[in-house]
């Protein structure tokens, strides 16, 4: 059974190697119409599968996809590239390309390492990792690269022969977890809904995390600075909708003015993917 088959929004994966996958749909919605379920999925990177090619064709013919978006710049794909299946089209948007204060999105990968142990701890505490997280989530409003790449996001979304969908980055929790918040909230879903989605991932993704976490602290690192990168924090998230509105006034003005996905199009993607 798939989170496409569980129909409780936000409901926990049954790929346990994907533990950061859940369907978009079941959350209640404009006019009270909820988000269709198996249309638009959330994931981490597609790692875990990658020595497992049953899990990965039953993963693809579970969700019946026919579209995966890859967030990640091309360094991260180029190291990890995505499964490739006949029938589906990969989309790649590398969302961070033109911002400055990006945390590295691959620090999962290197945290074992002692050698760069040491110069990950001065990053996480000297630098300050959560201010570092806040200032990536404005940059993920207004960087060209950002708007780009969820301009294409979501016109690709309009396309009636591009769903089912899945979107994801590395960890599926930050370039991921602003996609699903604005998807949710192009949708209606409420403010505090689109938080309970976000904020999933750390009941999902950083318990799944765990030998990261005591490598890390087994190679001398403080494993306590390690949740403000490879988890998720509300203030992240509320940076992303304050930029919003400083820069643009609404959401529906960012889709607009920053997305080039104007109201017509807004009502399209909700007929789309609202229950009638």
């Amino acid at each position: 059974m798939t989170d496409q088959q569980v129909r409780v929004p936000g409901a926990p994966s049954t790929v346990p190697a994907l533990p950061n996958l859940r369907d978009l749909g079941g959350w209640s919605g404009a006019d009270g119409r909820p988000v269709r379920y198996g249309m638009l999925f959330r994931s981490t990177d597609f790692r875990a599968l990658v020595d497992d090619a049953a899990a990965t064709q039953q993963l693809h013919a579970a969700l019946g996809l026919r579209t995966v978006y890859d967030f990640r710049s091309t360094a991260e794909t180029d190291a990890m590239p995505d499964p490739t299946w006949d029938d589906v089209a990969p989309v790649h948007l590398d969302v961070l390309a033109d911002t400055s204060t990006a945390v590295p999105a691959n620090l999962a990968t290197v945290l074992t390492d002692p050698a760069a142990v040491a110069q990950v701890n001065e990053f996480l505490a000297g630098q300050g990792a959560a201010q570092k997280m806040v200032g990536t989530y404005r940059e993920m409003i207004t960087a060209d690269s950002a708007r780009n790449s969820y301009s294409r996001f979501y016109r690709g979304l309009l396309g009636e022969d591009r769903s089912p969908a899945l979107f994801h980055c590395t960890t599926g929790k930050d370039r991921t977890g602003w996609a699903a918040a604005s998807f949710l909230s192009l949708m209606g879903v409420s403010r505090d809904d689109v938080f309970r989605d976000y904020l999933l991932t750390n009941d999902r993704l950083v318990p799944a995390l765990a030998p990261v976490f005591e490598k890390f602290a087994a190679a001398g690192g403080d494993p306590d600075l390690l949740t403000n990168v490879l988890g998720v924090r509300a203030e992240y998230l509320e940076a992303a909708f304050d930029e919003v509105d400083t820069v643009h006034g609404s959401l529906e003005a960012y889709f607009a003015d920053a997305l080039g996905i104007d109201a017509v199009a807004q009502q399209a993607l909700r007929d789309r993917f609202l229950e009638a």
